[in-house]
């Protein structure tokens, strides 16, 4: 009896000395987030499209406040003007009539709080998903599912892929980035893993073309944000910035990038 009761003291003062640890944690002044995808779907007619914008904020904070009342305009080598209009007040700007054309280069115009944001880039093609293969002993434990999406890269041509997985289970879509320097004219894939996946789940499976300057974006977006990198509170080497620029106030410059993508999407089913 008196060794139960020592065990359970034991378990009171632990418990007794369990504390709330505040992170203090400095705070930057917030910058303009641009998330400018333009998306244009194989089959489809591509002029419904958008653009949000929003500020960057602490990192406890779950929400980042929309960017609201911007003027932004894409144009291209033509002269053709697309006006983006938000959507209430969401931060997502809306236009309807835009008009996709492969290798053709588009200019961003964002004018927000009375700073002037650009960015210039060319919209790419895609090659598309020629067939999904499942392997179900795959991983560590030779019980995950994987998924390689084949692509037949075009021979001679230089190319740069961005693959997203997205399953139907709460999980963290997948990302991954892939370049054709080894692997010019062949056909190769992109790669999914999840060790929830079960038998009649769905993952979407998009292939974007990209440019040579995302793709190093993302790559280097996608090693900081790995497992790998040190953790949340890891100091990284450097801020990752993308291809708009604020051109009023150079050093109040924003986080995201202006891209431009054909896109191949496939729905699959575990088998």
């Amino acid at each position: 009896m008196k060794k139960i009761l020592f065990f359970v003291s034991i378990l009171f003062v632990f418990s007794s000395c369990e504390d709330v640890v505040d992170v203090d944690l400095n705070e930057a002044e917030p910058r303009l987030v641009i998330e400018a995808s333009i998306n244009w779907f194989k089959n489809t007619a591509g002029n419904e499209q958008s653009i949000k914008l929003s500020l960057s904020a602490p990192f406890f904070d779950n929400n980042l406040p929309p960017a609201n009342g911007a003027v932004i305009q894409i144009n291209d080598t033509n002269n053709n003007q697309y006006n983006f209009i938000e959507d209430g007040l969401t931060g997502i700007y809306r236009n309807d009539s835009f008009v996709p054309i492969i290798d053709e280069t588009y200019t961003l115009i964002i004018i927000y709080q009375g700073e002037t944001y650009t960015g210039t880039e060319t919209l790419k093609s895609v090659v598309p998903i020629d067939f999904v293969e499942q392997k179900n002993d795959g991983g560590f434990s030779g019980e995950d599912i994987e998924l390689k999406a084949f692509y037949t890269d075009p021979a001679n041509v230089e190319n740069y892929y961005y693959f997203e997985f997205i399953s139907n289970i709460p999980t963290i879509p997948a990302l991954e980035v892939y370049e054709d320097r080894f692997t010019d004219g062949n056909q190769i894939f992109g790669f999914y893993t999840e060790e929830d996946l079960e038998s009649g789940n769905e993952v979407t499976i998009r292939n974007y073309g990209i440019s040579d300057r995302f793709y190093e974006f993302m790559f280097i977006l996608l090693q900081q944000g790995s497992d790998d990198s040190g953790g949340p509170f890891e100091t990284q080497p450097a801020t990752v910035k993308g291809n708009c620029i604020n051109t009023t106030n150079p050093d109040n410059f924003p986080f995201g990038y202006f891209r431009l993508s054909e896109v191949d999407e496939l729905i699959y089913t575990i088998e």
